[in-house]
């Protein structure tokens, strides 16, 4: 797993509320620096793909255990 900088928890929280919240933190870090994200909202898969896709920010990696998802993106 990639060293996260900050961790960012948006268990039990629904699209978009999860991606908002992910833009926020990001908007207060450094370029090369990693967020870690807890979410439960099984769309937040698909979700984290395509704004990573969208803007720029790298998806490092992303798992599932037990309904929680994780993913690591590298500001860019």
């Amino acid at each position: 797993m990639p060293e996260a900088n900050q961790e960012l928890d948006a268990r039990g929280l629904n699209c978009p509320l999860p991606i908002l919240r992910t833009k926020k933190a990001l908007k207060d870090m450094g370029s090369g620096e990693v967020l870690k994200i807890l979410a439960t909202d099984p769309g937040a898969v698909k979700d984290f793909e395509a704004y990573a896709s969208q803007s720029g920010d790298e998806l490092l990696e992303h798992s599932e255990n037990n309904g929680e998802y994780t993913f690591f993106l590298k500001k860019a």
